[in-house]
């Protein structure tokens, strides 16, 4: 239970309007201090009020005093709204600072949530998920985590795994009763616990391109058309296009979306043999990207027959999720002769299926349960204690094994997770959060 009172503001500051907050067990007193009209003989109404310090006047603003456990951190808040400028904000704050509340720390409004069981901890990591969502496909899978669906089934699995302790513990107890039936049932069960999380593990595999985007990295040699390419897809000129070979010299990141998917893409410097230090830098940093990337995207030039730099490029990226293009498609004349689709960045060609090709290779899926890495590494654990079980010949073996797994499960909805654990998943989050 906290004892302390905290403040910080929850919109930007600079703004019409600011909306600051304020949460703990001081809240009703800062209230009649603060404002010249008691707020909380009519809770949770959004009243007038002037914001003064004794006889000074602070501001003129609005007031919500929200008592008890309904809260989003569970305990007594306050919400004020002040005009958005610094100066007055500014006043607002260092008043609240007199009256003994302490600034709040990044995301402690949702920590406080979640220790006072207002929701469990992938619930709270998903609050930041939904502030920083870059697509709408990202935002849907926050807000589904967000309203407890990814808690449903790690609480389904736990449940199975509950049960199975139960009939073990049974069994140790009571060995010439029940131990043969426990013994018979229990592969069955811990293989469905195992499968259940086998699947939340492929989910997160999709799911992480969802909370990151998928990063495309555009290769091919200079000149083929990259730049024009990551102009198209992006809507604007931000990549320099000449028809001088070696333009680009460096990476270059554009974050987009394609049909509500996030999308990171990266255009590189053509990948050639070359003499000149800045653009050998450029090349090598194309083909640290070329590794990174979830979909590599091969432009070859359709109007020229195929080189030996593409023929090179063609084998550096065998192996990997790639797309072959055909590019400068508003230049061609006859049918194709390589390339898996032909485009144009002029006239935008082949352009709309490129984008869903892109989406369909990044492993997107709509509905994933999992999108967060800490996840996906606590499956991962579990399910490695739930296969090592299932090895084992004594039951007080196999005990031990399912009590790591549910370890594991609960280290995702915070009900079995370390404080150090807690601080550094917070302290990633906006001070107001």
């Amino acid at each position: 239970m906290t004892t302390d009172t905290i403040y910080a503001p929850s919109t930007a500051i600079g703004g019409a309007i600011a909306l600051i907050r304020v949460s703990g067990p001081s809240c009703a007193d800062i209230a009649k201090k603060m404002l010249d009209r008691d707020v909380t003989k009519t809770p949770r109404m959004l009243r007038f009020a002037r914001m003064v310090d004794g006889e000074r006047v602070l501001d003129d603003g609005m007031a919500c005093f929200l008592p008890g456990k309904g809260t989003y951190t569970g305990e007594d808040m306050l919400e004020l709204s002040c005009h958005g400028g610094s100066r007055t904000v500014a006043r607002v704050l260092e008043r609240l600072s007199k009256t003994g509340a302490r600034p709040a720390e990044p995301g402690e409004f949702t920590k406080r949530a979640f220790l006072n069981g207002k929701m469990d901890l992938s619930e709270a990591e998903a609050v930041m998920d939904v502030v920083s969502a870059r697509a709408e496909e990202s935002l849907r899978a926050a807000l589904d985590q967000l309203h407890g669906k990814l808690s449903e089934r790690i609480t389904g699995i736990e449940d199975l795994l509950l049960d199975s302790l139960s009939a073990i513990d049974a069994a140790v107890d009571y060995p010439d009763e029940v131990e043969e039936d426990v013994s018979l049932a229990l592969p069955d069960s811990l293989t469905l616990a195992q499968q259940e999380i086998e699947a939340l593990i492929a989910e997160g595999r999709h799911g992480r391109v969802l909370r990151e985007g998928a990063y495309v990295a555009l290769v091919g040699r200079p000149n083929v058309g990259k730049s024009s390419l990551l102009n198209a897809l992006i809507g604007t000129d931000r990549a320099i296009v000449t028809d001088l070979p070696g333009t680009t010299r460096d990476t270059l990141d554009e974050e987009t979306s394609f049909f509500g998917v996030p999308v990171r893409l990266v255009d590189t410097a053509g990948i050639r043999e070359s003499g000149d230090l800045v653009e050998k830098i450029g090349i090598d940093r194309a083909k640290a990207a070329l590794d990174r990337a979830d979909v590599v995207v091969l432009l070859l030039d359709g109007t020229q027959a195929l080189t030996a730099e593409d023929e090179r490029l063609l084998s550096i990226t065998e192996g990997k999720t790639r797309l072959i293009l055909r590019s400068k498609g508003d230049l061609l004349q006859g049918s194709d002769t390589f390339g898996e689709l032909t485009i144009s960045a002029k006239t935008g060609e082949g352009l709309d299926e490129l984008k869903r090709r892109i989406v369909a290779l990044s492993g997107a899926r709509e509905g994933a349960a999992i999108t967060n890495e800490r996840h996906i590494k606590a499956l991962e654990n579990a399910c490695s204690a739930l296969a090592h079980a299932q090895t084992a010949r004594e039951l007080t073996l196999i005990a031990t094994d399912v009590r790591d797994a549910l370890h594991h499960l609960g280290a995702i909805t915070g009900r079995d997770v370390d404080a150090d654990v807690l601080d550094r998943i917070f302290s990633r989050f906006c001070v107001g959060k």
